[in-house]
């Protein structure tokens, strides 16, 4: 294959690199794989309203999250294993994600502690993911190691209660096949690893996060007004509107649909964020018309990382940036502040 010019591309080839067992995981959902696709089409059901005549002689993708200046407005979200990808798995990320400008987000069941990303990589904004587990004590000690590691804020996943049901895994019996430091164990399955999760989660949890830690908290899996409401009363920092990527209940709607009504409740009061499908700069600039301050990708930067480690994960974020940085000249926009709810057209059905 040539030079790979889009996400798609780095998707084929990551997929021609990969064995089955991996590839289902990162590229799988759940059950019928309905969100997974859905996700990506509602963002391509969306039409952008370009206004002309507007000087973009100079166009900035530049933003901030959480006050933090990123180069773009797309942060790496949380995934878990990235050495099943790329041997130097998360540090790669890492690397990518900090040459390219923006923040890298350290899954809770990483491959890498946050005391080793953080020596490794000590440049770039860096926020730790945060699965809240039967064993508090163990979440209180993930919460010190990345506030000691200089992590910037607390990305708390709350979608996970228990594992979505993804047949892929089941059908190749995937185990991931290095040690995960944060539960002290290998060769597990993903349904295993995520049995470690307490179910028993509640808003006055999140309160007491929020209040006790030093760092911001992110709520991350809001798909509803009513959440989105909630998280605001109960000290969150900011709120992503995510399905989990499709991989948890294959029944809800795609994020491009949830987002508005996420965006409506919060009322400007935090920062909104926004995952699931978006694969192109076009589905960013779309995003932020309907009100995020920026989104995250996951699966794009796990295929720049199989690809080619730190390099590919910084090539898929240059080339997202060099997208929107098109998308917003072509729509009148010289900024990300400068895009507005006038810049999207209604979200049409999916065809």
């Amino acid at each position: 294959m040539a030079d790979p010019l889009n996400v798609a591309d780095y998707e084929r080839l990551a997929a021609a690199a990969l064995d089955g067992g991996a590839l289902g995981y990162f590229a799988g959902g759940a059950c019928d794989e309905r969100v997974l696709a859905e996700n990506e089409a509602a963002w391509r059901a969306l039409r952008l309203r370009p206004r002309v005549l507007v000087d973009v002689g100079e166009v900035s993708t530049a933003t901030t999250v959480l006050g933090a200046e990123v180069a773009l407005p797309v942060l790496v979200a949380p995934t878990a294993f990235h050495r099943v990808l790329h041997e130097e798995g998360e540090i790669a990320t890492a690397r990518g994600a900090a040459a390219a400008g923006t923040v890298m987000c350290l899954s809770t069941l990483a491959t890498t502690t946050p005391a080793e990303l953080a020596a490794a990589v000590p440049e770039g904004p860096k926020w730790f993911q945060l699965y809240v587990f039967r064993d508090r004590g163990v979440t209180r000690a993930l919460v010190e190691q990345a506030v000691a590691a200089g992590f910037e804020a607390l990305v708390l996943t709350v979608d996970a209660p228990v594992l979505g049901r993804r047949e892929r895994d089941l059908r190749t019996g995937f185990r991931i096949p290095y040690a995960i430091p944060s539960l002290g164990a290998e060769r597990l399955t993903p349904l295993e690893a995520l049995g470690a999760i307490d179910p028993t989660l509640s808003w006055r949890d999140l309160q007491e996060l929020a209040s006790s830690s030093p760092l911001p908290v992110v709520v991350k899996g809001v798909q509803t007004a009513e959440d989105a409401e909630l998280a605001c009363a109960h000290g969150a920092a900011a709120v992503v509107c995510s399905n989990h990527g499709g991989r948890q209940l294959d029944a809800v709607a795609p994020t491009a649909e949830l987002l508005p009504e996420v965006v409506e409740a919060v009322a400007g009061r935090l920062e909104v964020y926004v995952d699931g499908g978006i694969r192109r700069g076009t589905d960013v600039v779309a995003a932020l018309a309907l009100g995020a301050r920026a989104v995250l990708i996951g699966r794009p930067a796990l295929w720049g990382l199989a690809h080619a480690g730190a390099a590919g994960v910084q090539a898929v974020l240059e080339l997202l940036r060099d997208e929107v940085e098109l998308a917003l000249a072509l729509c009148g926009c010289a900024s990300p502040a400068a895009v507005t709810a006038t810049h999207v057209a209604a979200v049409r059905s999916p065809a």
